[in-house]
């Protein structure tokens, strides 16, 4: 593997309406890992149910994973308190990144708390442009990633929804939603 100091660390965005945002970018984590990479995975939004992807992960000891949102935030009776636990992760992944421990970092669903105006798209650019560490590579994922990310990533991925079983009243599967 390139060592650190030779390697061009990406920014990657996955956004839009439609579905695989997480799911792709935890395939570039699988990846990353296979090659021995150090990865750290921290969940913005999702609650604390389990997912299959956490449970893949537990297999390997070069992934960190932080599951630290309160659940879904579209139905949410608090909003303050979704804003103060999206501040609060979103200060725990700057500590991550600056650690220098991991090679690749996953903020996943990060761009919906973008969305929502609970962290702007400002600041998380301003963050990867003066702090992150060239080699590291960054992934963030959710709708609505904000232009000043997007401007600055090395990789856009826009997910377009044609149609989704959830509108033909099909319920989440396992395996294929978590």
């Amino acid at each position: 593997m390139r060592p650190r100091e030779r390697r061009q660390g990406l920014v990657v965005v996955n956004t839009g309406e439609g579905k695989g945002k997480s799911s792709a970018a935890l395939g570039m984590v699988f990846r990353a890992a296979g090659w021995g990479m150090k990865i750290c995975v921290i969940q913005f939004i999702k609650g604390q149910w389990q997912t299959g992807e956490q449970k893949a992960a537990a297999k390997f000891d070069n992934i960190e994973w932080h599951n630290l949102g309160d659940g879904f935030t579209w139905d949410t009776k608090n909003p303050e308190q979704d804003i103060k636990t999206s501040r609060e992760i979103w200060e725990f992944s700057k500590a991550k990144i600056r650690s220098g421990e991991f090679d690749m970092v996953l903020l996943d669903e990060i761009n919906y708390c973008c969305g929502y105006n609970w962290i702007s798209g400002g600041e998380i650019a301003q963050f990867i442009r003066e702090e992150k560490p060239a080699w590291l590579h960054l992934l963030l994922t959710g709708r609505n990633a904000p232009p000043e990310v997007i401007e600055l990533a090395h990789t856009v991925t826009e997910m377009t929804k044609i149609k989704h079983a959830f509108e033909q009243g099909i319920k989440a599967e396992q395996g294929i939603e978590f």
